[in-house]
């Protein structure tokens, strides 16, 4: 009887989560597997469509005549058991498509316009090599497998090593190559080769002697001229004369190789480390799917807690994962990661470039890597038999993906945790409200880490009260205290760390005869001025234009610049300081590859006194020179419209505060505000993680929500702001006779920002405690829906979303 596979077609217009049957060709029976993608002809036109192979089998799931599987694109599988189980959950607990969960899996090259390579590998036997390449290095993948009958030898010579298939992205570099040695005489030959050499020829006779000890192994060139102390010119002698061979060998691309990883050794912990340690260990031992959270203020040694739990699962022959919310915390975490377990280490960020993320998803999927170390799509790194999984700052919104799949990297942690056996660590000085409530109600163990490692105090929090200072000084970004706290510490050779959540020069530009603030054209927002590049800049869809000298409305030259952002302060800076070294960090300054790591290098070696930023210099960064740090104003996150903005500000506070003071010099926090007795402040000047969450808890109950309620926020946008508001509003009525009497549904209303990127965007948010009906009526709006997103609007599920902006 014929195989049959399920294959999970890609078909954008009208995407499914049920799978097509086809027939396997019979050249390939035996060979095509789950996990692999293949062409199949789909529809009556028999367009040709990509799909994902989820099972073979001999039945059919209907009686009709098949069709067959046109071309295999993989020649082994590139979602394993384990990931296909994951895209079926993903797709379930996100309301998605199945497909797009599969393709989010994979590396970018994978799923980018790519040409496909078959290449040989060093296991390639001469008669293979001649019959497939000639003497092509490479050849089209495309232009070999023509036939049934090539496809399933190429399958056959895959699974022996003996070829390998390459994916190149077009447009961008090849895969990265060098030359290989290999000899082409046996012993016997080189000997004799030897004897016939002039006297003096000591290049050569070094060639020779290095070749007699390769025993039919290939290695690069430039190791085998710095072994044998030959040069290139010499190594091209031997190859005219036959005496070896040169080949092309793959070199994986480390997005780390010139940077310095020094060894480390394991610290001696402290009490309440050693207790976490043990009961993480415990748990990896015994297999268990215990959820820890490890509670920690800031500087307790949660980094070290992390790396000995992570010993101890290599130990025990498993594999780790580690997940830091954004890439600004990579480069310190790498050096940490790598300085403990050496090129075992594998990473996994947005920062990388495309080659480089292949080349790292590969090594993890070969096995050459046992630890991976990345932001939230490092989720799915394909390891095998994983004994730990660790997420370091768990409560950042970064681990929520905006688009769809709309997963957040804790689920899918917790997933894979239930699927390998092992333990998950959530890591934070500051939990999230919904983590901490679990951890009060048993359903994760929580591990305390009350005190800094080094015994040190936690640092000294002075609030300034800007209203004050105002009516005091000058307007300026900087209060008197912090103003003399910065010279102290110029004066006294420290450093200093200065926030302020705003990126650009000014927040917006504003005619001060009529009153005109110029905003972006496609959406709700003004634009920020950016005084490097001369430009105003929407920092939602990307949109610049010059800074206007006129006012575009009543024409008038009164135009002034309101508000700051990292930018300003910059400037503002050098001119009370002129002898300060500044560096700033922010999206605009980090947009280079590999710019994080580089200016957090320049300021760790001490070449800059004060080092200014946005929250992405709040979390994870140890630098123990560091003894003051300034948030500039803590009030820009507090008036958002979000149920969470006090969370956020209170985190934020807490999370840079722990920047000072981290090694012998006490340190001192500056907090400017015009909300001095915002509770939320207030906690975080007293370091009060518990009286913050009860209060908070409070707030939340009496608001219905979360963590008391779980929420669904569906969104619908359209270029036309009537056929958005109107369909809102249908589905509105849609909803309420399918869902219970005290399920609480919100809206429709307009987003707070309501237009961006020319789409109008409103919104209706579900509460509900327990709600038998949700998951089956939004499976059925997903899928209803597609025809109308084809007319141009789109609807948006989004469980449990993290932002309501």
């Amino acid at each position: 009887m014929a195989e049959i596979a399920q294959v999970l077609v890609d078909v954008p217009t009208m995407q499914t989560n049920r799978p097509y049957s086809y027939r396997i060709p019979a050249a390939w029976q035996a060979q095509v597997q789950p996990g692999m993608r293949v062409v199949v002809p789909f529809g009556r036109g028999k367009r040709r469509v990509q799909g994902f192979v989820l099972s073979c089998g001999d039945q059919p799931e209907f009686d009709g005549a098949l069709k067959e599987i046109d071309a295999v694109v993989d020649l082994a599988p590139v979602l394993n058991t384990e990931m296909l189980a994951l895209t079926k959950w993903l797709a379930a607990s996100t309301f998605s498509f199945q497909i797009t969960c599969a393709q989010t899996m994979l590396p970018a090259v994978m799923r980018a316009k790519y040409v496909k390579l078959l290449r040989p590998t060093t296991q390639t036997p001469p008669a293979v090599r001649t019959t497939w390449f000639g003497d092509q290095p490479e050849v089209p993948f495309d232009q070999v497998a023509t036939t049934s009958q090539a496809v399933s030898q190429l399958l056959r010579l895959q699974a022996a090593g003996e070829v390998d298939v390459y994916y190149q992205v077009k447009n961008q570099a090849r895969r990265k190559t060098q030359f290989g040695v290999k000899a082409r005489l046996d012993a016997s030959a080189i000997t004799a080769t030897e004897g016939e050499l002039r006297h003096g020829a000591k290049q050569q006779l070094a060639l020779l002697k290095g070749l007699a000890t390769l025993n039919g192994e290939t290695v690069t060139q430039a190791d085998f001229c710095q072994r044998f102390d030959v040069n290139p010119a010499t190594i091209r002698t031997g190859e005219q004369k036959g005496w070896l061979q040169r080949v092309q060998l793959e070199v994986y691309r480390d997005p780390y190789a010139t940077s310095e990883i020094k060894a480390t050794q394991a610290l001696t912990l402290n009490a309440e480390q050693q207790v976490a340690v043990d009961q993480i260990t415990q748990a990896v031992t015994q297999d268990a799917t215990t959820t820890f959270l490890l509670e920690g203020v800031t500087g307790s040694g949660k980094t070290e807690v992390y790396l000995q739990s992570m010993a101890a699962a290599l130990a025990q022959g498993k594999t780790a994962l580690m997940l830091v919310p954004e890439i600004s915390l990579t480069p310190q975490m790498v050096q940490r990661v790598r300085g403990r377990f050496g090129k075992a280490v594998a990473v996994l960020h947005s920062g990388l470039s495309n080659g480089e993320k292949y080349d790292e998803w590969r090594r993890i999927q070969r096995g050459e890597a046992q630890v991976v170390v990345g932001a939230r799509s490092a989720v799915f790194a394909p390891l095998k038999d994983i004994g730990l999984i660790v997420m370091d700052e768990e409560h950042e919104s970064t681990y929520k993906q905006d688009d769809a799949p709309r997963y957040h990297a804790r689920q899918v942690a917790l997933w894979r945790s239930q699927y390998h056996h092992c333990p998950v660590v959530l890591g934070s000085a500051t939990p999230s409200l919904e983590t901490r409530a679990r951890a009060e109600k048993g359903v994760y163990q929580r591990l305390v880490l009350a005190e800094r490692v080094n015994q040190r105090p936690l640092p000294t929090v002075s609030i300034i009260d800007m209203k004050k200072e105002m009516q005091q000084h000058a307007e300026s970004n900087f209060s008197a205290p912090l103003l003399v706290a910065l010279q102290d510490r110029l004066d006294r050779h420290e450093q200093s760390v200065l926030m302020l959540n705003r990126r650009g020069f000014s927040s917006f530009v504003l005619c001060r005869d009529c009153g005109f603030v110029l905003k972006c054209p496609n959406c709700d927002i003004s634009l920020t001025l950016h005084m490097d590049s001369h430009t105003m800049k929407c920092h939602y869809c990307g949109h610049e234009e010059p800074i206007p000298r006129i006012c575009p409305n009543c024409h008038g030259h009164q135009i002034r610049y309101y508000g700051t952002g990292t930018e300003k302060v910059e400037t503002e800076l050098k001119e009370l300081l002129p002898d300060a070294n500044i560096i700033r960090m922010d999206n605009d300054t980090t947009r280079k590859k590999g710019a994080h790591a580089k200016l957090l290098a320049k300021f760790g070696s001490g070449e800059a006194n004060i080092l200014i930023g946005t929250q992405m210099i709040a979390k994870g960064l140890d630098f123990p020179n560091v003894t003051l740090v300034g948030v500039l104003n803590a009030d820009t996150g507090l008036g958002l419209p979000d149920f969470r903005a006090s969370e956020r500000t209170f985190q934020l506070l807490t999370q840079v505060s722990g920047r000072a003071g981290r090694a012998t010099k006490p340190g001192h926090v500056y907090i400017q505000t015009f909300n001095p007795d915002h509770y939320a402040i207030r906690f975080a000047q007293h370091h009060d993680y518990e009286g913050f969450f009860k209060y908070e808890m409070r707030m939340r109950h009496q608001g219905d929500y979360p963590p008391y309620y779980f929420t669904v926020q569906i969104t619908a946008s359209d270029l036309d702001e009537a056929v958005a508001a109107k369909r809102m509003y249908q589905l509105l009525q849609w909803l309420r006779p399918r869902l219970a009497s005290q399920t609480i549904i919100l809206g429709p209303t307009p987003k707070p920002i309501a237009r961006v990127n020319r789409r109008y965007y409103y919104q209706i948010v579900i509460k509900y405690k327990r709600e038998p009906n949700l998951a089956a009526t939004l499976t059925t709006l997903l899928h209803e829906t597609q025809a109308q997103q084809r007319q141009g609007l789109q609807i948006g599920i989004d469980v449990e979303p993290l932002h309501f902006m």
